[in-house]
């Protein structure tokens, strides 16, 4: 056998294989001889028929039969020879009819189309210059966690003495009927809670709901604009009879020792929540400028390893973001089918963000060969008791899982990673600057996108509302607009 490599591009490679006739030959008598020996040709006996009849009868079925024996093994021998580190399946073809045409006089020739990881040289990854910005932590930034967790803590109450008003919460069963469009199943939602005066609700709901009280009941009609954020209720007329099963109003609890005791059994006083909180959020703005600094690291370390990524490797990266995307909008109760989102351009974001994504992987492998860098068993068992704590299993159940799936090797090349990172931050010139806030990046029709993370965010339409939804026995009661 042959074999001759023709170098595509740094991640792709094209194997000229050529099989040599008696090879051809030696294997086409062995699977000519196996047809005539389990096949009944009529006109004789069950496995006397001449070979050269097999073969014409079941000239297809042989042919196929020698291709799929000898096509694989020669792949694996050639990748084998010639030292390559194949990414999914080879693109196949015979560039030559004769050597089956001809069996014994012409060599078989095969293009096989292989993707490669990439020969990467590690340039400089030690002696970056990176700059740590600390959040500074205010008393204006402790009043509002406090205010935070004031609202957080809040009660509702049920109102008797009143009628609803402004700033209460009002619990209401809706029945809809249609209007225009007339439909055959009504609207049914029960127990749908409506924030008077809250952000996004319908003016028509809450002209309706002020001033009720347990039991009372309102008809009214509501008219949805085209453009409503819903498409089921968009350009329709509803007539809606609402009866209210509850009035309540909420009630903030105090700033004093015994509501600080409540929050935190280290907390005796208000001053001392303070200072818990100020530790916590401390904390918080060390380990977030430690992830900058390490974005930092990556950014520069990528910027200046500019490589090809295996095509293959990208699409699975790229759809995996996407899926993740697409369940985090559902998760939070938007249908992105619904949204005004130009999916080719956020595809286009987020295939960037997987090939730098994927970059930055493959230099931190670079990184940790040229430290020596290897997880130690005990490592992998104490990466695998976090994992089981993290995700509230035993230990054996995550082995098992991750034995069953390859999971042990993933973990490993986990704590490749963070070890490599950590020894590029070690090695790295770092000066303290003041804070700054950054200005994150916006995608928008005619300015350029900024890192996929954010052109995301920034893509999502802005929930502000809180929609009132349930399903009844069809259709669906939206006393909000989400825009």
């Amino acid at each position: 056998m042959k074999t001759e490599i023709v170098d595509v591009s740094p991640t792709r490679k094209e194997l000229k294989i050529e099989i040599e006739p008696a090879e051809v030959r030696a294997e086409y008598e062995r699977v000519s001889g196996r047809y005539a020996g389990a096949t009944t040709v009529p006109g004789f006996r069950p496995g006397h028929a001449p070979v050269s009849v097999v073969r014409q009868r079941y000239k297809k079925e042989i042919r196929g039969e020698v291709i799929q024996n000898l096509l694989p093994q020669a792949i694996n021998d050639a990748i084998i020879e010639s030292d390559l580190h194949v990414i999914g399946e080879p693109g196949i073809h015979l560039d030559n009819e004769a050597g089956l045409d001809k069996i014994g006089n012409e060599p078989l020739i095969i293009h096989a189309h292989v993707e490669v990881m990439p020969d990467v040289t590690l340039g400089q990854y030690k002696g970056l210059a990176l700059a740590r910005r600390v959040r500074p932590v205010t008393e204006d930034m402790i009043d509002e966690l406090i205010e935070e967790l004031r609202e957080s803590s809040a009660s509702l109450e049920p109102v008797e003495e009143r009628a609803a008003e402004t700033g209460d919460t009002v619990t209401v069963d809706f029945i809809g009927r249609y209007i225009q469009p007339p439909e055959t199943e009504d609207i049914k939602a029960e127990d749908v809670d409506v924030v008077l005066g809250g952000e996004g609700v319908l003016p028509i709901f809450e002209e309706q709901l002020i001033g009720t009280r347990l039991d009372d009941v309102r008809t009214f009609t509501v008219t949805y604009p085209e453009d409503f954020s819903s498409p089921g209720l968009a350009g329709k007329e509803i007539e809606y009879t609402a009866t209210v099963s509850a009035v309540r109003r909420k009630v903030t609890p105090e700033v004093d020792d015994e509501w600080a005791k409540s929050l935190a059994e280290d907390a005796e006083t208000v001053g001392t929540l303070r200072e818990k909180l100020r530790r916590d959020m401390e904390l918080g703005a060390r380990a977030e400028s430690d992830r900058a600094l390490r974005d930092q690291a990556m950014s520069q370390l990528i910027a200046a390893h500019q490589f090809e990524v295996p095509e293959t490797l990208v699409k699975s990266q790229s759809q995996q973001m996407l899926e993740t995307y697409v369940r985090d909008l559902f998760r939070r109760g938007i249908d992105p089918r619904s949204q005004e989102m130009d999916w080719e351009r956020l595809r286009g974001m987020i295939e960037g963000q997987a090939i730098d994504d994927l970059r930055g992987s493959i230099l931190l492998a670079r990184v940790a060969e040229a430290e020596e860098i290897e997880p130690t068993a005990e490592e992998i068992t104490q990466e695998i008791a976090a994992l089981a704590s993290a995700t509230k299993q035993s230990v054996e159940q995550v082995h098992a899982a991750l034995t069953k799936q390859g999971g042990e090797r993933s973990i490993a090349d986990r704590l490749r990673h963070r070890r490599a990172i950590e020894s590029i931050i070690e090695n790295a010139n770092i000066t303290d600057e003041e804070w700054r806030e950054e200005e994150l990046p916006t995608v928008t029709d005619e300015g350029d996108a900024g890192p996929v993370t954010d052109a995301l965010s920034s893509s999502e339409p802005v929930v502000a509302e809180s929609a009132a939804t349930e399903t009844g026995s069809g259709g669906e009661a939206q006393v909000s607009d989400e825009r």
